[in-house]
């Protein structure tokens, strides 16, 4: 190899370990984020076993309750959507036997006006 070529070599491997650095740099100060969900325990700090059991149970509860809730909230959106829905239908059908007189009429008025332009 030739001494430019080792330079450019050296250089290299430099810029590579400088980039490696700057991440791993970066990486550990960026703070790892943990997703806690408000009113679970932590159970694990408990060493009596009918204190980690209770605090289980509870932690199941609050789970349950809140998927109650959830779905109790989904079905209210589902019933309050269906309604909506209905109301639309029954706007549309309105709006379509509206629009089918008018459009009667107008045939009316066309027979009319041709009948009286051929007078």
């Amino acid at each position: 190899m030739t001494r430019k070529s080792q330079r450019r070599s050296h250089s290299s491997r430099a810029a590579r370990l400088t980039y490696a650095a700057a991440f791993l740099v970066v990486a550990c100060l960026v703070p790892a984020v943990g997703q806690d969900i408000r009113g679970l325990e932590v159970c694990t700090a408990e060493k009596q076993l009918d204190r980690r059991t209770g605090c289980l149970q509870a932690n199941v509860e609050f789970l349950q309750q809140a998927l109650t809730k959830l779905a109790r909230e989904t079905q209210d959106r589902m019933a309050k959507a269906d309604h909506d829905l209905a109301t639309a239908q029954a706007e549309i059908t309105e709006l379509k036997s509206t629009l089918a007189k008018l459009n009667t009429e107008l045939g009316q008025m066309k027979v009319k006006a041709d009948s009286s332009g051929k007078k």
